[in-house]
């Protein structure tokens, strides 16, 4: 695991911005691996930046992303969808097409988790898998006790995670209890992880990650199983660390 420390959440927008950028400078039609939240948001806008002012092509791109509310329309302006779409994909040349996002809105929610599984091993994984942290670890939605070898899956959001993502919604109450995520093994498919961990209140989860055991009881710790994931790390999130 290779860590990078940034001195602003700015420069660590920066960075992961630049590295996804070179991967698809290298790959034209390299399969990005997508998160939500408010961590990747400035790498979003720094893509944007990068697409409009040195010609980053998402032409032959494809997405998939990590996560979806069950619940939710794909136009509900608190879905994964909308955010997708509101905060890159309106701003860039990638195809509509090539953008797949589960649907928390389908009938059979346990036959989405199994097509949208099938999907990612179709594409060969992805190249490379943007990540964020909770703080009690969570990567996508897999909380706590997630099994490792756990693939596309409907999970019950805790409350914690709940109380996190409220301040997107009109209360705790809107919050989704349920959504779908991609599991902790169709995470480690990837051919490489770059996850961010920004802010003060990171600064629990960034130790434990790179100081903690590898543990089920903290999710992000199985990342340490994998043999290409660079850690962005901001000063504020870096506090704890020696």
């Amino acid at each position: 695991m290779k860590v990078m420390e940034c001195q602003t959440y700015e420069e660590l927008s920066q960075t992961a911005a630049r590295i996804v950028g070179d991967t698809i400078k290298k790959n034209s039609g390299a399969v990005l691996g997508l998160a939500t939240g408010g961590t990747p948001e400035g790498t979003y806008r720094e893509l944007i930046r990068l697409h409009q002012t040195e010609n980053l092509s998402f032409q032959n791109v494809t997405t998939v992303n990590l996560d979806e509310y069950a619940g939710l329309s794909s136009d509900d302006p608190n879905s994964y969808h909308y955010y997708m779409n509101h905060r890159f994909f309106q701003h860039i040349d990638s195809q509509p097409s090539r953008h797949f996002i589960p649907n928390g809105h389908a009938v059979d929610l346990e036959s989405e988790c199994r097509r949208y599984e099938q999907l990612v091993k179709s594409l060969g994984g992805t190249d490379i898998q943007l990540l964020g942290i909770g703080r009690n670890g969570h990567i996508g939605f897999n909380e706590p006790g997630t099994p490792f070898q756990s693939r596309t899956h409907i999970v019950t959001l805790n409350e914690q995670t709940r109380q996190a993502n409220a301040r997107y919604f009109s209360s705790i109450d809107s919050v989704p209890t349920k959504a779908l995520t991609m599991g902790i093994q169709t995470i480690l498919t990837s051919k490489r992880i770059l996850l961010l961990v920004s802010g003060k209140s990171k600064a629990e989860a960034a130790k434990k990650l790179l100081e903690g055991d590898i543990s089920e009881d903290f999710p992000a710790s199985a990342l340490r199983l994998h043999s290409d994931v660079t850690v962005l790390i901001d000063r504020e999130a870096a506090a704890l660390r020696p």
